[in-house]
């Protein structure tokens, strides 16, 4: 079976607001064994609406539409759908319920623009809002479904999770199809598609494999479509089990999971606590460890030292040792990390320094030059990367770089 997004509003055009629904409802779609066709962003316009759906019921079984439900004039997507299915405005008293109690609770009056949200095609299948004020809508045309959600992401996610994709189920008999994500990090897209040419080439017709790069990481997204979804889970399995054989050093987790997430339950599962000394990361690489929720059982704390100043002064970095290698240095970033290690009194800790760009590079040392070291019981290490000329992905890639280097020492 086939699908439709259809995602509305003037601000997703001009770039106001970033278009998150249009992936998620996407990736749902699939999840539940729809194909989605296209995805279609428009403005809130009449003619654009009723065009869009013209449109969508050629190519989709489901058209799923989101946006334009509020109570303001500029939201225009409940008469323009009366009009195109050839509906009556009704009032709907489950919905002037809903509204009152949400008003109740926020201890506002109930306006009679508020009022108004209790308004629905008589023709449509109401969807319960328990997080808003507009309900969402079912309708049935020859034979194929359209739903209407609200743009307000927490609103459309409840809905569609516990409500329209049941009934899209119900509706539709659909075929399965099984996703496995392999995360790897450490090496460029370019250079783990060679690494796995072979185990790629000989993939059964039925599995797909997808790159999906960004900064310091690949996702590897295996995609089966078939009838027997235990055939195809067992399927999907081994393939994974062959991949892990091939690039065991690279792979740190499955299905999107975060590499500060991994490294830090290793961190927990093994009792230990981690430190960061920071150069041209400035802070970010305790931000992703502190960004997973239950981090203070294992980070103790991060001294940004960028600066040379406090690279000595706090840190105990040598000043001759600044000197005569230089603040982006093998020498001085292991000092760095065993610094703020033994300051800090945690088993483990990581040390970064590089220049981030886009200026004060050198022939000898360019915009990208980062060494990054981790210190711990066993003993110091540091690694020399060249990242590139982006300031921000450099940050991003040093910081994961870094994140990887303690997970591979605590394994």
């Amino acid at each position: 079976m086939k699908a439709e997004i259809i995602n509305i509003g003037d601000e997703l055009l001009i770039g106001q607001v970033v278009n998150t629904n249009a992936s998620w409802m996407a990736e749902q779609l699939t999840k539940a064994g729809f194909s989605v066709v296209q995805i279609t962003t428009i403005a809130d316009d009449a003619t654009a609406i009723k065009t869009a759906i013209d449109g969508a019921f050629q190519r989709a079984d489901a058209v799923l539409i989101s946006g334009g439900l509020g109570p303001t004039k500029d939201d225009i997507t409940k008469k323009t759908l009366a009009e195109y299915f050839n509906a009556k405005m009704v009032f709907h008293e489950p919905t002037f319920e809903q509204v009152k109690k949400i008003f109740a609770a926020r201890n506002f009056p109930v306006t009679e623009i508020n009022r108004q949200q209790a308004l629905i095609p008589d023709n449509c299948t109401p969807l319960f809002n328990k997080n808003g004020t507009a309900p969402g809508m079912w309708f049935e045309k020859n034979g194929k479904v359209a739903v209407s959600m609200p743009g307000v992401p927490f609103e459309m996610k409840a809905m569609m999770e516990e409500q329209v994709i049941p009934k899209l189920l119900q509706h539709f008999q659909l075929g399965h199809i099984v996703f496995q994500t392999v995360m790897t990090t450490g090496m460029p897209e370019s250079m783990l598609a060679e690494k796995i040419k072979t185990w790629e080439e000989n993939l059964p017709d039925h599995i797909h494999l997808a790159y999906l790069p960004q900064p310091g990481i690949v996702r590897l997204r295996l995609t089966a479509k078939g009838e027997d979804k235990e055939k195809l889970t067992a399927e999907i399995n081994a393939e994974v089990a062959k991949l892990k054989k091939i690039i065991p050093e690279i792979i740190y987790g499955y299905n999107d999971v975060l590499l500060e997430e991994v490294t830090g339950n290793l961190l927990r599962s093994k009792g230990k606590t981690v430190s960061t000394a920071e150069s041209c990361t400035g802070g970010y690489i305790a931000h992703l460890i502190t960004s997973i929720a239950g981090s203070s059982d294992y980070f103790e704390g991060s001294v940004v030292s960028y600066s040379n100043r406090i690279k000595t002064e706090v840190l105990g970095v040598k000043p001759q040792t600044l000197e005569k290698y230089g603040a982006v240095s093998r020498e001085v970033v292991l000092e760095m990390a065993e610094g703020v290690r033994r300051k800090l009194k945690t088993d483990y800790s990581i040390a970064v320094s590089g220049i981030a760009g886009p200026t004060g590079g050198t022939p000898e040392k360019p915009v990208g030059t980062v060494w990054i070291a981790v210190s711990g019981p066993e003993g110091s290490e540091a690694q020399l990367f060249h990242f590139g000329e982006h300031r921000g992905r450099n940050i991003r890639r040093s910081a994961l770089a870094a994140l990887n280097m303690l997970r591979l020492k605590l394994i």
